[in-house]
């Protein structure tokens, strides 16, 4: 495996982990206003984002461009 392949893989899965975070915070937020978690949803909501950003940066990451 070449070392761009490897940046471009760690620089992927630090944006989706990233993402992922910040999905399956504001899914449990807007889920406490209405008094309940449904924890189906904020997890498939929490994957989706994740599997969404790994598909964007196959267009390419500025950090991995050289």
């Amino acid at each position: 495996m070449s070392d761009k392949t490897k940046k471009w893989i760690k620089a992927a899965a630090v944006r989706a982990v990233k993402t992922m975070a910040q999905t399956f915070i504001a899914t449990i937020g807007s889920a406490a206003v209405l008094a309940a978690v449904d924890w189906k949803v904020v997890v498939s909501a929490t994957v989706l984002a994740g599997i969404l950003s790994v598909a964007t940066s196959v267009a390419g990451l500025p950090e991995v461009e050289e």
